[in-house]
């Protein structure tokens, strides 16, 4: 029998976990559509509100969206193109701040109106911002004077969180943070516990599941909640908690395997696998011009140092050798206009999710611009990287290359320039990305560069499809805070199951 489940999305981000729903809706009879997403952010409303969009187009997207993407054109005023679609994006799509005085109240008629119409078949996903509960957020406020926690609003949004839960009462809900919201304290008390036990007594109650780990009894470690999204295709080494509640009306099925499968190593992701096939591109300069010529200079010029150096080991001397041979600083482009192409030579099922036939080019393929001496930084690292297997320390660089920083001694920042190992899955891609490059600098030692937006929507498992509004730094942002949507997918297909009995 046909069912249809309505979604919403809280904390949407750019809606990373809105569209692995959205998809696992549309692959059965058991429908899931959003209903409501709610974002803060403005840029992140208008991504969100252009996927909305192209949503309502059941058969494929748009021929204008496309001829959009393919020409690098400027997006069309859609509701004036398609009035009737971009009015349901609009009315989907809500730019409210959660915790706000006033906002729980305007979306109550929306709860009640989802509740009622979908007679119970809702579910409610998303994760609470997690500033306050990241090691790296603990740290900053560590050393901010006059910092409380328990004044810092930040830890306690996961109860907007609940409170919807309880106004919605849905069949299910998914609720995803960072890893370290399990050893977060607050007033001497753990607040993963806290969040446990508030949302099993939430709404008509719910039972409580982890995702990844054995169902062997009903008593689950913090640790059991951890999913490691490399495990499942995601080639990023992504570890976050994810929450599952089935309401508690509802028979889960027994069982001792995990809800979410691990996928075979052949089908396991690395950093190459999709990234590899996309056009080389050179870094640029942002001092003092950016023309090829120079560019290629200043890049000679570092592997001649880095050649005739005594502190450099020789096994990455004669690397640097060979590369200088083999043609260094041949790559003259700064932006990709060439097709996609093949995302690997083997076909997976995530080559299948990212790749879109209908796409003449990439969007978002296009490099930053650094400073002369990161060039030779990120040529020796991605060499070091290349020859080690391991990306090296700030003690690995010869002293010419070292950072000229007031806190370069202090031990805190050694891995500060980080390459994404080729052969394994990449590191988290955080929202830091969107500030500098150091920390996802590409493994080819000839295009000394940082990863594009694009590339990191791949590692993000964003489909190549999927237009980021804003500027660069925006599209950074977007892509670093989001939950990966092929591992959504997967977990959407699991609540599917689980709702539908």
């Amino acid at each position: 029998m046909s069912r249809q489940f309505g979604i919403i999305d809280l904390f949407a981000g750019p809606g990373g976990l809105g569209e692995g729903f959205s998809v696992a809706g549309r692959e059965t009879d058991i429908s899931m559509k959003i209903h409501l997403s709610i974002e803060k952010e403005a840029t992140e409303i208008r991504t969100l509100r252009l996927r909305s969009f192209l949503r309502n187009f059941e058969d494929g997207f748009p021929a204008r969206y496309y001829e959009v993407l393919n020409n690098d054109l400027a997006m069309p005023d859609w509701g004036i193109l398609n009035p009737f679609e971009w009015a349901r994006a609009e009315n989907e799509v809500r730019q409210l701040e959660l915790g706000r005085p006033g906002v729980f109240e305007k979306i109550t008629e929306v709860l009640d109106e989802a509740r009622e119409g979908c007679h119970g078949d809702t579910i409610l996903i998303g994760g609470p911002p997690c500033q306050a509960y990241s090691l790296a957020g603990r740290s900053r406020n560590a050393g901010k004077a006059g910092y409380v926690p328990e004044e810092d609003n930040r830890h306690f949004l996961y109860r907007e969180y609940v409170a919807i839960l309880n106004r919605l009462r849905p069949a299910a809900f998914v609720l995803e943070n960072v890893k370290g919201m399990i050893s977060s304290k607050v007033g001497g008390g753990d607040i993963f516990q806290r969040v446990l036990d508030d949302l099993r007594v939430a709404g008509d109650g719910y039972t409580l599941l982890p995702l990844a780990a054995p169902r062997v009894s009903d008593v689950f470690a913090a640790t059991d909640f951890i999913v490691r999204a490399d495990e499942h295709g995601v080639p990023q080494a992504r570890h976050r908690v994810f929450i599952v509640g089935i309401r508690s009306d509802i028979a889960i099925p027994e069982g001792t395997e995990p809800l979410l499968q691990k996928v075979d190593h052949a089908e396991r992701a690395d950093v190459y696998s999709v990234i590899a096939t996309m056009p080389r591109l050179r870094s640029g300069l942002s001092r003092g011009g950016d023309d090829f010529d120079r560019w290629q200079s200043i890049i000679h010029d570092h592997a001649d140092r880095i050649i005739a150096s005594n502190e450099v080991p020789d096994d990455i001397r004669a690397a640097m050798r060979k590369l200088k041979d083999k043609g260094l600083a041949t790559v003259t482009q700064r932006s990709s206009t060439r097709s996609a192409g093949n995302i690997a030579e083997r076909q997976s099922a995530l080559d299948d999710w990212l790749r879109d036939a209908s796409l003449d080019r990439i969007m978002g393929h296009e490099t930053r611009a650094h400073i002369p001496g990161d060039l030779g930084r990120y040529l020796y690292a991605s060499l070091f990287a290349q020859e080690r297997d391991k990306s090296p320390k700030l003690g690995d660089f010869p002293s010419f290359l070292l950072p000229e920083h007031k806190n370069r001694d202090s031990g805190k920042f050694v891995d500060r320039f980080r390459v994404q190992i080729g052969s394994r899955p990449s590191s988290t891609v955080t929202s830091h990305i969107s500030k500098d490059g150091h920390y996802f600098i590409h493994p080819d030692p000839a295009q000394v560069r940082a990863l594009t937006v694009r590339e990191a929507a791949r590692l993000q498992t964003f489909p190549d499809n999927y237009f980021f509004c804003g500027n660069r730094t925006k599209q950074y942002h977007q892509v670093g805070n989001a939950v990966p949507p092929y591992l959504a997918l997967q977990i959407a297909r699991v609540v599917r199951d689980l709702v539908n009995g």
